[in-house]
């Protein structure tokens, strides 16, 4: 019999007893055992703390990146057999790809975002310098660190391979060791998938571990520099939350559970519409995919009254096409439950809701399954239930069914929609389907506070859509009350749940040298030679030249007008110019500021500045006449290597000043700098 092992302190190590038994979903048959008897958790978290962390701790944010890329190659090559094993767990093949592509591809995602939006560092800024001083030799610059602790990451039996994946990827790349701990009826899948990590090689000693059982008393040994991230059950997850230690220590606690999600047909979307026919297919897609073990499924469907027949029949003419059953037989489009405990729980919860709810479709106790059956498999048929009177029956609020169920809910006025979303007291994602942008964004206005994410969806943006249930992770994914108060990913937002945000204050030079970013006031150096003529290695942040300066004329403002075709009256009528109240007469284009300053620092011969790519936070913040005299001062403020490409990115401060040293402009101007230590990469 296989026994699942757990990975500690760098060794896999097998339980000697306590064993629980892992079932195949689709036959009943045991396929593992599992338990973490004999774990020693004090020292994983040691293990973790003293020599994960460190290990990640000297690598840069992009080092971590592109770690997880590396990672995520390795994976795709091993998909294989992770699709072979997960059909034991009752997927169909598009529910494997969901749980493992869509894991490995959070791992891509999290390299591409952590190389383009945070620095090659150890610090992350968090918003830009606060001026707390007169004179601005006093600064303040709020940063994120690493967390100097252990990311534990309990995992729900849904996604046994994406619920890891999703997780590890902020963690990591914020540079916190992981002890992942799966749910225990689909731990085979996960640990098969772990082991693949392992043997990878890519990742440092330390950085992740993995507990396949009882987490036994780990969350008691937590300090306030370790996080819990927790996916699963309300109940068990309030539970875990309100652990003395974990309150008495404030140790950070995620919580992303299970609610009950709502899905709003707007009035206007009526049959013959193109918004009906997305919503039916949307409501039977969240019921079917997984087997409605989603916890992102839509399981209130709430519609126009004078559209509830139309939308009852539309849903259970598409059910009633449903083939259900193994996923290895042709046509079989929907698989069972994770596990016969899911089973019996989604048939206890169906028939709480029909104490007040009317079956529309399905019959919760028995379903014609190919390939199998509902005794030796865990399968159960999909249930369409109708609440006629949400408001007086509150049950479906309040109870979900954790499976291929969902509930019409019909609304007289889009104010009684709203409120209908609403009563289920805060959910992962709402979605509305409806072509009248003022219905949509009353709805928004007045649900959005109630959800973690809304998806709008009309006929315009349903061909691509990513769909009401499927987390992406660029947004958060979390919800406020019943959805548990937390956020799971979210791009950087992810990440910065593993990282302490403090506020620095100091001196503009002191914060350059921490943040590697030049401040504003900070001692500059003057650079050997003309900066441009400087390979990415040899730029110092803080290096900077002071321009020749340049006299604007009328002649000027004159032919840039005529070369641009910018006649704006401000530049060309006095009379006009002096009614304005921000100028004493004509001015001269901004535009043509910035085109003259460039002129006046860029280092025309060819050299190591491969390109100019932009230009950011570009303010005019004085007015330019004739006859003022103007000089550039351009200094070094942010550099971020391109490793394997040959080049940096360089951030360049610029500021434009008269002959007052008054400022007139300031902008951020972007360049690719190529190395001198790797060749450049076409």
């Amino acid at each position: 019999m296989n026994q699942l092992k757990s990975y500690a302190k760098g060794q896999w190590h097998t339980a000697n007893d306590g064993f629980k038994d892992c079932k195949n979903a689709l036959n009943g048959q045991v396929i593992a055992q599992i338990s973490s008897a004999g774990l020693d958790f004090s020292g994983m978290l040691d293990y973790a703390k003293s020599v994960g962390q460190p290990a990640l701790a000297k690598m840069t944010f992009h080092e971590r990146a592109l770690m997880l890329k590396e990672l995520a190659l390795y994976l795709m090559s091993r998909k294989k057999e992770f699709y072979q094993l997960s059909a034991a767990t009752g997927a169909t093949k598009l529910d494997s790809w969901i749980d493992i592509d869509g894991g490995i591809g959070t791992l891509f995602v999290y390299s591409g975002k952590g190389r383009r939006e945070m620095p090659d560092h150890h610090i992350l800024l968090d918003g830009s310098p606060e001026h707390i001083s007169k004179n601005g030799t006093f600064l303040a610059q709020h940063i994120c660190t690493s967390l100097q602790g252990v990311a534990i990451h309990i995992n729900a039996f849904n996604f046994p391979c994406w619920g890891m994946l999703e997780k590890l990827a902020p963690s990591l790349l914020a540079g916190v060791p992981a002890i992942v701990k799966p749910a225990s009826d689909t731990a085979y899948l996960t640990e098969l998938m772990f082991q693949a990590m392992i043997d990878s090689g890519i990742l440092p000693p330390g950085s992740v571990q993995l507990i396949c059982g009882s987490t036994g008393n780990l969350l008691d040994l937590l300090t306030c520099q370790d996080v819990v991230a927790f996916t699963g059950s309300a109940s068990t997850g309030q539970y875990l939350k309100s652990k003395p230690n974990i309150t008495q220590n404030s140790v950070r606690f995620t919580m992303e559970a299970d609610s009950l999600n709502c899905s709003i047909l707007t009035p206007d979307a009526t049959p013959d519409t193109p918004e009906f026919d997305y919503y039916v297919k949307e409501v039977v897609k969240e019921m079917t995919v997984k087997s409605g073990q989603k916890c992102t499924a839509i399981r209130r469907a709430i519609v126009p009254a004078n559209l509830t027949e139309a939308v009852s029949e539309a849903i259970s003419k598409e059910l009633q096409q449903l083939v259900i059953g193994d996923p290895a037989q042709e046509g079989v489009k929907m698989g069972s439950l994770a596990s016969f405990a899911q089973q019996t729980e989604v048939r206890e919860r169906v028939a709480e809701l029909r104490a007040s709810c009317d079956l529309l479709f399905g019959d919760p106790d028995q379903v014609d399954v190919v390939g199998g059956n509902d005794r030796e498999g865990a399968f159960i048929s999909p249930v369409l239930l109708l609440n006629p009177k949400p408001f007086e029956n509150s049950i479906a609020h309040d109870v979900e069914a954790f499976g291929p169920v969902s509930t019409l809910m019909p609304y007289q006025t889009l104010d009684e929609a709203a409120q209908l979303a609403n009563l289920g007291q805060g959910s992962l994602v709402g979605s509305i389907f409806g072509y009248d942008d003022d219905h949509v964004c009353e709805l928004v206005n007045k649900t959005a506070c109630f959800h973690g994410r809304m998806m709008l969806i009309n006929r315009d943006s349903a061909g691509e859509s990513s769909g009401h249930g499927s987390p992406l992770p660029h947004l958060v994914h979390g919800g406020p009350g019943r959805a548990g108060g937390g956020e799971e990913m979210g791009g950087i937002r992810g990440v910065k749940h593993y990282m302490q945000r403090t506020a620095i204050q100091g001196s503009p030079t002191t914060l350059m040298k921490l943040t590697e970013k030049y401040m504003p006031k900070a001692q500059i150096t003057q650079a050997p030679q003309h900066p441009f003529k400087l390979h990415y290695e040899e730029l110092e942040v803080g290096q900077a030249i002071t321009t020749e300066s340049r006299e604007i004329t009328l002649a000027d403002i004159e032919q840039f007008a005529a070369l641009s075709g910018d006649h704006f009256y401000a530049h060309m009528d006095q009379d006009a110019a002096e009614r304005n109240p921000f100028f004493d007469g004509r001015v001269a284009h901004g535009y043509f500021l910035v085109s003259m300053a460039a002129g006046l620092f860029v280092y025309p011969d060819e050299g190591p500045v491969l390109a100019n790519y932009g230009l950011d936070d570009l303010r005019f913040t004085e007015p330019v006449y004739p006859g003022d005299v103007i000089t550039i001062q351009l200094t070094c403020k942010q550099k971020s290597y391109r490793r394997g490409k040959g080049y940096g990115e360089v951030r360049w401060d610029l500021q434009a000043t008269n002959q007052e040293n008054v400022l007139v402009a300031g902008y951020d101007i972007l360049t690719m700098v190529a190395s001198n230590t790797e060749p450049f990469e076409e």
